[in-house]
């Protein structure tokens, strides 16, 4: 089961973790990771502003999903982003993954984050007093990439 949302609204990290494998009684394992607007090294951020392209964002969303889904055994395999304006401290996005067992749903959520710092179609710009900034790409994020 795929669950790709893409929205400007907050969500309950807490009620969607629960619902990633209710009523599934073959999966052993999910993992989740939350991801959280953190501030900038200089400390000034006011808020990161998520911007996107509607409907091509959501099909590249569902696309790395079923790749992840075609790679490891999943049950179900969520992922939910967040655009528009976000402060420090909101929750951007999430990603679970759930399997019967622990090593498929671990592998899957890495290769998902993996993919959702370098290739999602998202783009962030910081905002602080002193303006806004658009945030570029890090090669370490690239560079993740290649042991998938």
């Amino acid at each position: 089961m795929l669950d790709i949302r893409v929205q400007a609204a907050p969500f309950d990290y807490g009620t969607e973790c629960s619902n990633v494998a209710k009523g599934m009684p073959d999966i052993g394992a999910v993992v989740t990771f939350c991801g959280i607007v953190r501030n900038n090294d200089s400390g000034t951020l006011q808020q990161m502003e998520i911007e996107h392209y509607p409907g091509m964002t959501e099909r590249a969303l569902e696309k790395i999903a079923m790749d992840a889904t075609g790679r490891w055994d999943l049950g179900a395999c969520k992922i939910i982003h967040r655009f528009g304006p976000l402060a420090p401290g909101e929750i951007i996005m999430m990603v679970a993954t759930a399997s019967a067992h622990r090593a498929d749903a671990f592998a899957a959520a890495d290769f998902l984050m993996d993919y959702l710092k370098s290739r999602a179609p998202f783009w962030k710009k910081e905002r602080t007093a002193h303006g806004a900034e658009w945030v570029a790409a890090k090669d370490s994020d690239e560079t993740a990439l290649t042991r998938w």
